[in-house]
């Protein structure tokens, strides 16, 4: 049996040559990368026990504090994966036997948490929410005065199914009111949004380089605060590879990883990581806020609905529906055709024509320009 593979490429034209374009990826990772990212994946082969790439993580690790303004109370490790893997790592260790998690969960990525809790059999006790709906914080509160096993509240910051902020600050507030540890999954909002981890009382993060941080899928990391990281042991971790005990023993005492991590990925999200502090995160940040008002503003002017209120956008991604009539999968191959990939709404929101626009990763207002006329283009036709 024979197999057939069809390679779309789009072409442009310039002084009567034609040539390869590069396809803009105005969708919620992989991202686009700078340049410098992508030849960092042509370091010279190196062996993870050596003292080059020991320091290399070093230098990364304090990299990725900066990324959620930690200080010396927090401490970081590099997991090989995708941000899921990342919050597989967190949540399959920080449980004793009996020990609950409250989850507040409104939408695909909430639902992912919740997937990866039962997996591991934690006892859970679910706030849950529509999706697109904005998490009350008093029925939160009701919960955990509820249920005083709880030791854990875990929850995401910007639910990229929708493109919500969700009230992050607030919970922490009530993590330390009742002294429970607070989980933050942060994987498409490290690097997007300003993130303090000590203003906001967060114990554990996660997050990718794939998304916000201009990097590669599969370079994972996890921020904690040291005096909860001291407290863990490898036995309960339910996981050999993702045991969070093991990455931080390790790494605290080698400054390497319990066994073989993807070698070249760290050097692609650690150079990634050194562009945002060139840059200032505050930089990158602002960057992220311009192209998303540009892109807004211009689907606004197209007469274009969105799902979420202005106050409760991300500063990456935008959830906007198609106008009535017009067909979501033919209007998504249309983009492709004019170089750019947007994303499905995902759920319900695929039925009712919506679809998610991100600015993640190297995209400019040039881009967002030409973009916007694409899209404008391909709206009409």
């Amino acid at each position: 049996m024979g197999f057939r593979i069809q390679i779309f490429s789009i072409y442009v034209e310039e002084k009567g040559k034609y040539t390869m374009a590069k396809t803009q990826l105005f969708s919620p990772g992989p991202v686009m990368v700078k340049d410098n990212v992508r030849k960092a994946l042509l370091h010279y082969d190196i062996c993870h026990r050596s003292p080059e790439f020991e320091a290399m993580f070093q230098d990364t690790q304090k990299k990725i504090n900066k990324l959620f303004n930690a200080d010396d109370t927090y401490y970081s490790v590099i997991v090989s994966g995708s941000g899921t893997s990342a919050n597989e790592t967190a949540l399959s260790s920080i449980f004793k036997k009996g020990e609950k998690v409250l989850l507040i969960s409104n939408g695909e990525f909430g639902n992912r948490l919740e997937e990866i809790i039962k997996k591991y059999k934690i006892p859970m006790v679910k706030a849950g929410f529509k999706w697109a709906e904005y998490p009350d914080v008093a029925k939160i509160e009701k919960l955990i005065v509820a249920n005083p096993a709880v030791k854990v509240v875990a929850m995401v910051f910007h639910e990229t199914s929708t493109g919500m902020i969700n009230p992050v600050k607030e919970v922490g507030k009530l993590c330390k009111k009742y002294d429970k540890w607070f989980y933050v999954d942060t994987v498409s909002a490290a690097g997007g949004e300003n993130i303090d981890v000590k203003k906001n009382n967060i114990t554990i993060t996660s997050s990718v380089g794939g998304k916000c941080v201009g990097a590669f899928p599969g370079s994972a990391y996890i921020c904690g605060k040291r005096s909860v990281l001291e407290r863990l042991t490898p036995d309960m971790g339910k996981n050999v590879y993702l045991n969070l005990a093991k990455h931080y023993q390790i790494a605290k005492a080698k400054h390497q990883t319990p066994n073989t991590p993807n070698v070249t990925l760290f050097w692609a999200l650690n150079q990634a990581l050194t562009n945002i502090q060139k840059d200032t995160l505050a930089k990158h940040i602002a960057r992220y806020k311009e192209c998303s008002k540009m892109l807004r503003d211009g689907m606004r002017d197209m007469g274009l609905k969105f799902l979420l209120d202005k106050k409760y956008m991300s500063n990456t991604v935008t959830s906007v529906f198609l106008p009535e009539g017009v067909d979501l999968s033919k209007f998504i191959k249309k983009m492709e055709k004019h170089g750019y990939t947007v994303y499905k709404g995902k759920g319900e929101y695929e039925k009712q024509g919506m679809f998610q626009v991100a600015n993640m990763g190297e995209i400019y207002p040039k881009d967002c320009v030409k973009f916007l006329k694409a899209l404008a283009d391909c709206i009409k036709k």
